[in-house]
């Protein structure tokens, strides 16, 4: 991995969007826009333990566009979260919204904390407090959180309480859509714990029809089985892929005949490590990047393709489920050796996709079918596909750079008809 010190996410992510912008005659005013989040927010808050003790911990909401609609972007409980990865996560919200075509600008959030240190009431009084602190930063109608790393759909049930209860009691359930990835009882849509892994099987899918190749005749692995990876994992499998290789914050294991995901997950709940998994064998890091499979899906946190395994990697395609999970030099080396990235931008943009199918129906107060979900899910990720394959064909860029000219274009055609007030 890059060294700390010589090393911003949020630079990588400028690069990113900016080496897309010479392609598409950027207006020199939009470039200074987006080269600059709108809001920082840092907030220091005091939280009580179960030691009745009280600890600082410090919290990030950076909200970086909303020319197409409310700040959107999830919360993240992590002990690595700094300001420079929350404005990079920020960068890449506004143009994964804006390439997927949903009305929702770019913005995230965290805090520095280990949440498997801290216990359920812990976590409650730190996400009640934080959301409390945020206060008027967030607001249905403006800037809208969701899970990510380290939250789930309860952090966000106790996000909406906070909220709502501040408001007055005839607005109170006018705020219910204030947060996304909630639990279906308090509000949540159905399909939103696998959108994510489902709109990265659409995206490959896509893909694979351009290339005339059978999803059932893939191997793949998946390196971090959290919510995306697993959930991926479970629906490839389900269209006949086989998963050869694992690898997680604990290590790595490997069988060449397949390892069955639901097998796995037992076994994960039970030992919360996939070592010790029987039916495969433990490999190194650098054994689990180099095994011979058509599809790696990284699927944990940003910089974990670099320089280093990027030469022993053979799969024909990387699949991007986490958000910045390859370090630019590692993509030098990946395309000289021909290897296709489908990007995190495109790919993983199904979370936010159904977040938005929730906010909806929370809006309208209705409540849609996971057959509905779905439908809608699979027609708006092959479409942000075909948008994106057909800027690869005619300009011959890459999927990355071809999925940021798209995102692009369409910010850019919003300043250019709305203007730049006064």
């Amino acid at each position: 991995m890059d060294k700390k010190e010589s090393f911003s996410l949020y630079n990588q992510a400028l690069r990113q969007w900016q080496r897309a912008a010479d392609h598409v005659e950027l207006d020199p005013v939009v470039n200074s826009i987006l080269s600059e989040p709108k809001n920082e927010i840092t907030i220091h808050f005091p939280v009580r333990m179960d030691s009745d003790e009280f600890r600082m911990f410090t919290g990030y909401r950076i909200q970086h566009n909303n020319i197409l609609g409310p700040y959107k972007g999830g919360i993240r409980y992590h002990p690595k979260v700094e300001l420079d990865e929350v404005k990079a996560l920020a960068v890449w919200m506004t143009f994964k919204c804006a390439l997927v075509d949903i009305p929702f600008g770019g913005a995230k959030g965290g805090v520095t904390v280990d949440p498997s240190l801290l216990s359920q009431k812990e976590l409650m009084r730190l996400t009640r407090r934080f959301t409390h602190s945020l206060g008027n930063n967030i607001g249905p109608e403006y800037d809208i959180p969701a899970p990510d790393v380290g939250t789930n759909a309860e952090t966000m049930v106790w996000m909406m309480d906070t909220f709502m209860n501040a408001q007055d009691a005839v607005n109170r359930n006018a705020q219910r859509h204030i947060v996304t990835g909630k639990t279906v009882t308090t509000g949540g849509s159905q399909g939103r714990k696998k959108a994510t892994g489902q709109g990265l099987v659409f995206v490959l899918r896509s893909w694979a029809d351009e290339e005339g190749i059978d999803l059932s005749n893939l191997c793949f692995s998946v390196q971090g089985f959290g919510n995306v990876g697993s959930h991926a994992a479970l629906l490839l499998e389900k269209r006949g892929a086989t998963m050869v290789g694992v690898q997680d914050h604990s290590g790595a294991i490997y069988n060449p005949k397949g390892i069955e995901t639901k097998d796995l997950l037992r076994h994960l709940k039970k030992n919360k490590t996939i070592l010790g998994y029987p039916k495969a064998q433990v490999i190194s890091s650098d054994e689990f990047f180099g095994l011979s499979v058509d599809v790696l899906i990284p699927a944990a946190l940003e910089n974990q393709i670099t320089e280093k395994n990027a030469p022993h990697i053979k799969a024909r395609v990387i699949v991007e489920g986490a958000n910045g999970p390859t370090t630019e030099s590692a993509e030098s080396i990946l395309k000289e050796k021909g290897v296709t990235i489908l990007p995190d931008l495109l790919v993983n943009a199904g979370g936010v996709t159904v977040s938005y199918f929730e906010w909806v129906q929370n809006k309208t107060s209705a409540q849609w079918s996971l057959f509905e979900v779905d439908q809608k899910l699979s027609y708006m990720m092959r479409r942000a596909f075909h948008r994106t394959y057909e800027v690869v064909q005619e300009y011959g860029v890459d999927f990355r750079t071809a999925a940021y000219m798209v995102a692009l274009q369409k910010i850019q055609k919003a300043y250019q008809e709305r203007g730049i007030f006064p």
